[in-house]
């Protein structure tokens, strides 16, 4: 076995990996905008600590102005109609003006301890007043202090919501994986095959792999995912069911149990490595070309 074979062939695949990786990758943004899955995680957080006033919080001029605005609904695309979404990120320092602004603790430059735990008592159940009236029962009753310590109470919190985020996007990623690859039935066994045995399938696969890796950002749009996935069809890469071979070469049962099992193999393999994502494909034929890699946003977060 020649390296430069080899190498072509780990570039064929990769480059396949880049592409259904990005066709996973836009099909969970959609997914995601559409269900604010950021939104509602960050909301959820929210309610934790400020409970019934959790509504109060949102909308307050400085958390309102943060919210995002998309397409109402999907349809929306040919009419242009907008509206706010769900706020999805909050820098912690405005989160603390706001709680503060909507608790009552900054209408005063100064409380005393009974003044405090007054304040405090009217507040509804939740986290955040239980945290306050922690710590003012264990004599912090400053108000610089109490936002430090609520400061770093909230940037927690927010880190935790940023965390949930991406655990229910990356498992949209993984599923969204297994379900292209068993819908197009993408075979890495035999896209291997292909590859090695077809010289100029490998230089094509190449050549396209290389001027993926020369562009700049991981990300793509609409019109480029088009001309990568029909790039796939170009170079007669035979990914989906139907280009798939219909049987084994010999007859017999073993040899069906043979093939049935190599299929098997070569999905699960396409799936695993999908689910990995188009940045890190990305990434990894940016190494095997030679090309600088630069820091990128990456997916799902």
């Amino acid at each position: 076995m020649s390296f430069p074979q080899v190498f072509e062939v780990v570039l064929g695949l990769i480059l396949i990996y880049y592409i259904l990786g990005a066709v996973v990758s836009t099909i969970t943004k959609i997914i995601t905008e559409t269900f604010e899955t950021r939104g509602a995680a960050l909301q959820m957080y929210l309610l934790q600590i400020a409970g019934d006033k959790t509504v109060d919080l949102t909308n307050l001029p400085q958390i309102k102005a943060l919210r995002p605005i998309r397409y109402a609904n999907w349809w929306n695309v040919f009419g242009a109609g907008t509206e706010e979404k769900l706020v999805e990120r909050i820098p912690c320092s405005t989160l603390v003006d706001a709680f503060f602004d909507v608790t009552g603790l900054s209408c005063k430059p100064s409380f005393s301890p009974d003044e405090l735990t007054a304040v405090l008592n009217q507040l509804p159940e939740s986290q955040g007043k239980h945290a306050l009236m922690q710590w003012v029962q264990q004599g912090v009753t400053d108000l610089t202090e109490l936002r430090g310590r609520t400061t770093d109470y909230f940037n927690g919190i927010l880190n935790q919501a940023a965390l949930t985020f991406k655990a229910r996007a990356r498992s949209f990623v993984i599923i969204l994986s297994i379900l292209i690859t068993v819908l197009l039935g993408t075979d890495s066994i035999q896209l291997a095959r292909d590859l090695w045995t077809d010289s100029a399938l490998r230089a094509v696969a190449t050549a396209q792999a290389q001027a993926v890796a020369a562009r700049q950002g991981t990300t793509v749009d609409l019109n480029q995912l088009i001309q990568l996935v029909n790039g796939l069809g170009a170079f007669s890469l035979r990914f989906g069911w139907w280009q798939a071979q219909k049987g084994p070469d010999t007859s017999g049962p073993w040899s069906w149990v043979t093939f049935g099992l190599l299929k098997l193999a070569g999905l699960a393999i396409t799936a695993m490595a999908v689910s990995q994502g188009s940045s890190f494909w990305y990434d990894i034929l940016k190494r095997l070309t030679g090309q600088p890699v630069q820091p990128d946003g990456g997916e799902g977060g």
